[in-house]
């Protein structure tokens, strides 16, 4: 159960910080690749990734379909890090009691 708990956390954790999230669209390239092979019989599934991914990102007919496709678009995904400084004890230098060779008694009767 420890190893099911830990692996959800992890999933849940990759998923929000990082681009992971992207893998979520993969029905979206099949689908999309099948609408090119409706177009052209002699596209290969290699060639599919080739024109989408490996030349930009060209504005033709099917651009905002194109742009749906995994890893096309950066969504607002963030990973923060606050670094946390822990200041350093800063001793204060002390200052020594004088007390006048002269008097005797408490050094504090004077002090009134």
């Amino acid at each position: 159960m420890k190893k099911f708990a830990a692996i959800l956390l992890l999933t849940a954790y990759l998923f929000s910080t990082t681009e992971l999230h992207q893998l979520l669209k993969l029905p979206v390239v099949f689908e999309h690749f099948a609408e090119h092979r409706k177009k052209n019989k002699n596209i290969s599934f290699l060639q599919f990734p080739d024109m989408h991914y490996l030349h930009g990102s060209p504005k033709d007919k099917d651009y905002n379909e194109d742009m749906k496709l995994p890893f096309k678009t950066a969504d607002n995904c963030t990973a923060t890090v606050s670094p946390v400084l822990i200041p350093q004890v800063v001793q204060a230098p002390a200052i020594p009691l004088i007390i006048p060779s002269g008097n005797k008694g408490s050094p504090f009767r004077y002090m009134v």
